[in-house]
């Protein structure tokens, strides 16, 4: 039977985004939703964005840096950049009790389906290393046991291929080809940072072995004015517009 999965990552409490990210996939026949990570942090929905990913969609998710910290309170902010400390600080405070139980007992990694999932890198999982280029790449590559894998974290879509050497490359449809691995990018449903405000997420289709990136235009206006209703910083509310 073929599935067509909808890969989302980097969701970031965005509700407006999320939902119009899921409407998006449903018109495209999605059957399965699965999630690379950072269901919370920087916006106003963690809640309802929680209750969506884990309990409507009933989506397989590993678990994010934001993720991580907004439900382990004991753990200090001093690596994180201010905006995000102050956001991981207000998360952390709108968190039901089973809500943080939910995201400080997700897997660091998961496999589904003949994929792999995680939120950075298959390396070190739980030192949330980005991947911007061949040389971070690399890395990951000596771990990867599946001919896909998909991840997040830094928020821009991007694909890195194996097969000789490593090369990367912009988003664009892939179709798979044998002996060689894809370690997959989605972009950020609630918090692009490649200068395109539109969320960003995409399709794997088993039957016709492809990959499509999807970006989707969804509220902003409303996103950003949730965020500036919660006391959250300007910056984070400014950002949404810009794509960055």
């Amino acid at each position: 039977m073929n599935r067509r999965y909808a890969i989302l990552g980097d969701i970031h409490a965005n509700l407006e985004a999320l939902q119009a990210v899921i409407g998006d996939a449903r018109s495209l026949s999605v059957t399965d939703f699965v999630c690379v990570g950072d269901v919370v942090g920087y916006n106003a929905d963690p809640g309802a964005c929680i209750r969506i990913v884990r309990d409507e969609l009933g989506s397989p998710t590993v678990r994010g840096n934001h993720d991580h910290y907004c439900s382990h309170n004991e753990e200090k902010l001093v690596d994180f950049q201010p905006l995000a400390a102050s956001a991981i600080a207000w998360t952390r405070q709108q968190l039901a009790a089973e809500d943080a139980a939910w995201l400080a007992g997700l897997p660091l990694t998961k496999s589904i389906a003949g994929f792999t999932l995680v939120h950075s890198t298959l390396d070190a999982p739980e030192h949330w290393g980005y991947v911007f280029d061949q040389l971070d790449a690399e890395s990951h590559f000596t771990y990867q046991r599946t001919t896909l894998c998909f991840h997040g974290h830094t928020h821009i879509p991007l694909v890195f291929e194996k097969r000789h050497e490593v090369v990367r490359w912009q988003p664009e449809e892939i179709r798979i080809a044998t002996g060689v691995k894809y370690f997959i990018n989605t972009g950020s449903v609630g918090q692009p940072r490649d200068g395109d405000p539109r969320s960003s997420y995409v399709i794997y289709s088993t039957d016709t072995r492809t990959i499509t990136f999807r970006r989707v235009e969804y509220d902003v206006a409303t996103a950003m004015a949730k965020n500036r209703q919660a006391g959250l910083p300007e910056r984070l509310a400014a950002r949404l517009a810009a794509g960055r």
